[in-house]
C-alpha cells in the first residue's frame, strides 16, 4: 500500500525520487522520505507528513544519481519520522524501503534487541536493514539480501541501497508490487507504473520470489535460490498525462467524470449485434466450456466486491445460473470447497489486491477455474489467472474508486450476456441487453448532469452524523457501495441495509436527524420501495430517493432521477449519484477528498 521509487543513472536522483513519490502519493500519505549516497555516507531525508513537507525539507540540487524513496501507509508504528522509511542498518551503510508485512518481525526485533542491536524505530521494516547489513560480506548485495530473506515471513516489496556500492540498488518481491522501469543508459524502480510513465513505457514486472539487480545500463533477475530468470521489457499503453488533472480540482471528480468514456472502452469491440452476445477474447472458453459452468463466483475486496454482488445479480438474471460474491478475505481462510463447475471471477482495480490475490493463488492450487477482472496489464492477479477480462477504466488515482467500479459492472454485464446467450436468454432479449450497454455512456452522463441538484442535497444533509442506505435486491449492493463511498471520503458514518431489513431492527434508529437513501431501480418490487420509504417518513425521518422510475407526490424529501433505459442494467447507473452524493458531500466537509486518512489506493497487506 505504500510508494516506492528507485532510480539509478546520470541524472541527479532527488528531483526524479520527489516527483515519482508524487505521483504515488495515492498509495500512502502518512510519511515521506528518500535516501541517497553522499560523501561516503547515506544522507536520508523523511519527514511525517506529503511530499510535499518533504521537498521542502530537501536539498534538492544533490549531485547523487542512485538514490530510494518512499511513501508511507502506516502497518507497524505510528506516522511519525522516526517510523518513516527509509530506513538504516546501525551502521548506516544499508537503507531499505518496504512495503508489505513482515509477519514474523516481532521475533526478528527481539532477537536484534538480543544481539545489542539498537531499534530506532517501530517499524517492521528496519529489521530487514539489520539483517541485509549483517549479512553483508565481500559478495554481491543481492547474495545478502537472499540470505537476510530466508529468515523472513511475509509480504514485501523492497528496494535495498548500499553506501558501499552506489551505482547499484538490489529489489526483491514477495506479495507486493515491483516494476522495473528501463530507459536509456538509466533505471528506474517503483511499486506501480504511475511512477515510471514519465520516464519511461518499457518495464519488467516481477513475479513473487524474484531478486533483480539494477544498474544505470543494466539488470538482472534471478529467484531467491539465485536461479537465473529471463525477464523481458514489455511496452505499457500509459503516458504520463493519463495522470494529471486536467482542470478538475481532485482526482476523483475527474475520473467520475470520465466515467461514460471509460464505459465505451469497455464496450469497443465487445458486443456482437448480429448474435446479440458479446465477445469476451481474454476469458479463453469456448461455448461448450461455457455451458460447462454451473455457478458463478466473484471474490473481490471493498468496491470491488459489491461490483461482484452486482455481477452476481446479472448473470443470475440474464444467464439463469446460480450466482454470488463473497470478500476474498473471507474466501481465503475458510478452507473453501472448490468446485470444478464454478467459474471464480476474482476482481480488483489495481490487480494486486493481497486478499484477492492469494484467494486465487488457493484457487489454482485446488484446481479452480478462474478468471480475473483487472484494470492494470500486468498486474499479479492477471499474469497469475492467465485469462479474463481488462477493465478500461484508464489509470484511477483517487482511493475512492469510481470509473474502475463502474467498470467493473459493465463487464460483469458483458459476461452475464454471453452465458445468457449460449443458455437460454432470447435473440431478442440479447439485442435489448446489447442496446441498452450501447446507451450507458448516455445514460451515465445524464447522471452526472444531476450534479449541481445532488451538491444541493449533499450541502443540505451534510451535518448528519449517520446516513442509512436502503435497497431491494439489484439495488442492494448499489445501496453497498453508496454507503461505502460516502464513508470513505466524508467520514460520515452510513450503514447499507436491505430495505426489507428495516424494520427487523433498524428501524429503531430513524428520527428526524437520520436521513435514508433509498434506491429504486426500475423492477417488480417498486411498490415495496415505496412502502420502505412512507414507514421512514411516518417517524419523522428524511428520505433521498435514487431511482429511474416516477415516484409519487410526497413520498420522499428528495427524489434524484436518473433517466430510464434497460432495466437491468439500472444498477450500473444508479451508483452514479451516490458517488456525487459522496463526493460534495465531502467536500462540504471539507475533507481531503482524494486522500481519506487512513485509507490507501492499493491493499497489498492484510
Amino acid at each position: 500500500m505504500c510508494g516506492i521509487v528507485g532510480y539509478v543513472g546520470a541524472r541527479p536522483a532527488v528531483p526524479v525520487l520527489v516527483e515519482g513519490l508524487h505521483r504515488l502519493e495515492y498509495r500512502g500519505y502518512d510519511s515521506a522520505g528518500v535516501a541517497v549516497p553522499r560523501r561516503g555516507r547515506i544522507a536520508v531525508t523523511k519527514v511525517a507528513g506529503r511530499v510535499r513537507d518533504l521537498r521542502d525539507r530537501l536539498d534538492l540540487p544533490g549531485a547523487a544519481t542512485t538514490g530510494i524513496g518512499h511513501t508511507r501507509w502506516a502497518t507497524h508504528g505510528e506516522p511519525n519520522d522516526r517510523n518513516a522509511h527509509p530506513h538504516l542498518d546501525a551502521s548506516g551503510r544499508v537503507a531499505v524501503v518496504h512495503n508489505g508485512i513482515i509477519e514474523n518481525a516481532e521475533q526478528l526485533r527481539a532477537r536484534l534487541s538480543a544481539d545489542g542491536v539498537a531499534l530506532a524505530s517501530d517499524t517492521d521494516t528496519e529489521a530487514l536493514a539489520h539483517l541485509i547489513a549483517a549479512s553483508l560480506g565481500d559478495g554481491p548485495l543481492e547474495d545478502a539480501v537472499r540470505t537476510a530473506l530466508r529468515h523472513v515471513e511475509g509480504t514485501y516489496g523492497l528496494v535495498v541501497l548500499d553506501r558501499i556500492r552506489p551505482d547499484e540498488l538490489v529489489v526483491a518481491r514477495n506479495g507486493s508490487p515491483i516494476v522495473l522501469g528501463v530507459g536509456e543508459g538509466e533505471m528506474f524502480v517503483a511499486s506501480d507504473v504511475a511512477a515510471l510513465v514519465h520516464h519511461t513505457q518499457r518495464v519488467v514486472f516481477l513475479d513473487d520470489g524474484e531478486v533483480a539487480t539494477v544498474k544505470a545500463g543494466e539488470y538482472r533477475t534471478s529467484t531467491l535460490d539465485a536461479t537465473t530468470t529471463t525477464r523481458t521489457p514489455t511496452t505499457v499503453d500509459l503516458e504520463s498525462g493519463s495522470y494529471g488533472l486536467d482542470g478538475h480540482p481532485d482526482f476523483m471528480r475527474k475520473e467520475m467524470a470520465e466515467q461514460p468514456e471509460a464505459v465505451r472502452r469497455a464496450l469497443r469491440g465487445r458486443l456482437d449485434t448480429r448474435f446479440a452476445t458479446a465477445h469476451l477474447g481474454g476469458l479463453d472458453l469456448d461455448p461448450v466450456a461455457l455451458r460447462s459452468v454451473r455457478r458463478v463466483k466473484f471474490l473481490g475486496c471493498g468496491s470491488a466486491y459489491y461490483a461482484g454482488q452486482i455481477g452476481a445479480g446479472l448473470v443470475e438474471s440474464l444467464a439463469r445460473v446460480p450466482a454470488d460474491a463473497e470478500p476474498a478475505s473471507e474466501f481465503r481462510y475458510r478452507n473453501p470447497v472448490v468446485d470444478p463447475d464454478t467459474l471464480y471471477v476474482a476482481v480488483s482495480q489495481s490487480g494486486e489486491t493481497l486478499d484477492t490475490l492469494a484467494a486465487v493463488q488457493e484457487l489454482r492450487r485446488k484446481g479452480g477455474r478462474v478468471m480475473g477482472a483487472v484494470n492494470v496489464v500486468g498486474s499479479a492477479i492477471a499474469r497469475e489467472c492467465g485469462s479474463g477480462v481488462f477493465l478500461h477504466a484508464g489509470p484511477e488515482i483517487s482511493v475512492a474508486s469510481t470509473k474502475a467500479v463502474t467498470t467493473m459492472g459493465v463487464s460483469f454485464a458483458m459476461l452475464a450476456l454471453l452465458l445468457g446467450r449460449v443458455r437460454d436468454l432470447s435473440a431478442a432479449a440479447g439485442a435489448r441487453v446489447v442496446a441498452g450497454l450501447q446507451a450507458l455512456p448516455e445514460r451515465i452522463e445524464a447522471a452526472l448532469a444531476l450534479d449541481d441538484e445532488i451538491a444541493g442535497i449533499a450541502s443540505r444533509y451534510a451535518s448528519a452524523r449517520h446516513m442509512f442506505f436502503l435497497g431491494r435486491v439489484s439495488g442492494w449492493p448499489v445501496a453497498r457501495e453508496g454507503a461505502q463511498k460516502l464513508k470513505e471520503v466524508s467520514y460520515v458514518h452510513a450503514e447499507a441495509y436491505q430495505a426489507a431489513e428495516l424494520k427487523h431492527g433498524p428501524i429503531a434508529l430513524i428520527d428526524k436527524d437520520m436521513p435514508s437513501v433509498v434506491i429504486v431501480p426500475d423492477d417488480d418490487i417498486v411498490v415495496k420501495n415505496v412502502s420502505t420509504m412512507e414507514q421512514i417518513r411516518a417517524r419523522g425521518g428524511p428520505v433521498i430517493a435514487v431511482t429511474t422510475v416516477d415516484l409519487p407526490a410526497g413520498v420522499a424529501d428528495e427524489v434524484v432521477r436518473v433517466p430510464r433505459g434497460e432495466a437491468v442494467l439500472d444498477p450500473l447507473v444508479l451508483g452514479i449519484p451516490l458517488q456525487l452524493l459522496a463526493y460534495h458531500t465531502a467536500a462540504a466537509l471539507g475533507r481531503d477528498i482524494d486522500k481519506p486518512r487512513n485509507l490507501a489506493k492499493s491493499v497489498t497487506v492484510e
